[in-house]
């Protein structure tokens, strides 16, 4: 048989990167509640112990940047120096400036203006991409990391695992055969775990509760233990460093742009999130096995993805910055909603 290994990886909403994801769009929310014209361009960085934001931001929202950050990183459960952060204690730097006025006079009055009188922030292309291999038409390899993720986080949060830190990250890789173009999942290959711990457990406290709590969700698997991981210090984050997690785990494409801290006059997103509804409804509609979308769009034009702007501040941005923009069961996630399609005649 045609066959081939293919391996996506995930990473918890505690990892570095995915911290300063959703502290980005914690201040895209807040900004967006209060007035939905806000133009948000959002970058977070992070170290042991420090978060800083930075970037463009103009609203009319009067916005408690520091609380905001301290609220989101106490909720993800950096909340201890032995975690790499505490976030009643940690440094919290803030160096936000307005957004260019070049860019301004192109998109300001996108909730009252026509389509085609609206602009773009900037050009690019963006990819959306679907596959019928699962329920959710989105590549096995992703669907099986990022609910492993998730799984994650859910046993250390509910105490089931006491002994997890909020750091993680998971890689599977699966079997798929080639079917003329289609790719037919045949077998789970292989599963990673790397988690951040205390230090009293053991190697084997940690392959026993993981088998049983969290690698439940497939089974024959083994675990391979290496080097401990419990330590205190915060590996440095980014905004936007997980591109490929927050979309379709390596499949389809990426025009490159990242997503949080990001309104959606921001095209990276909100194209992106406009091409993987048309992907999944050509899909859907049994029109195609597979199906990769490319939005190409030019910095004049920006009239694409009205049902996205016109959400103002009724939509939170914030739960789609971990475990990924699509696929998600959600009904907030308008994006996913499929539009049935006809062949043409």
């Amino acid at each position: 048989m045609d066959t081939f290994l293919f391996t996506s990886e995930s990473v918890n909403e505690g990892h570095p990167d995915k911290l300063c994801d959703q502290v980005s769009d914690a201040i895209l929310d807040a900004c967006l509640e209060q007035d939905p014209e806000s133009k948000v361009a959002c970058e977070t960085c992070t170290k042991t112990n420090m978060v800083m934001v930075f970037g463009e931001i103009t609203t009319k929202a009067k916005v408690d940047y520091e609380k905001i950050v301290r609220d989101t990183c106490r909720g993800i459960g950096f909340v201890s120096p032995d975690v790499g952060l505490d976030a009643d204690n940690c440094k919290v730097l803030v160096n936000i400036e307005q957004q260019s006025p070049d860019i301004a006079q192109g998109v300001h009055g996108h909730l009252t203006k026509k389509p085609e009188e609206i602009g773009a922030g900037d050009q690019g292309h963006m990819f959306g991409y679907a596959t019928d291999e699962t329920p959710e038409l989105m590549p096995l390899t992703h669907v099986l990391a990022t609910k492993l993720g998730a799984r994650l986080t859910e046993v250390r949060k509910n105490k089931t695992c006491p002994w997890l830190r909020p750091d993680g990250k998971t890689q599977v890789t699966v079997e798929y055969q080639n079917e003329n173009g289609a790719m037919v999942p045949l077998r789970v290959h292989t599963v990673l775990i790397s988690t951040q711990h205390d230090e009293t457990v053991t190697n084997e406290e940690i392959a026993k509760d993981l088998k049983e709590h969290v690698l439940n969700l497939l089974s024959h698997l083994s675990i391979l233990m290496t080097r401990p991981f419990f330590t205190s210090i915060l590996r440095a984050g980014l905004t936007g460093r997980k591109i490929i997690i927050d979309t379709y785990g390596g499949w389809g494409a990426h025009g490159g742009g990242a997503f949080s801290g990001k309104d959606p006059t921001k095209v990276d997103r909100s194209g992106a999130y406009v091409v993987r509804q048309a992907a999944k409804s050509v899909v859907a509609s049994g029109l195609a096995r597979r199906c990769i979308g490319r939005f190409l769009m030019q910095l004049a034009r920006n009239d694409r993805h009205q049902s996205d702007l016109k959400r103002g501040g009724n939509f939170r941005y914030q739960k789609t910055a971990a475990y990924g923009h699509f696929g998600r069961d959600d009904p907030d996630f308008t994006w996913e909603t499929v539009k049935l399609l006809k062949p043409k005649a």
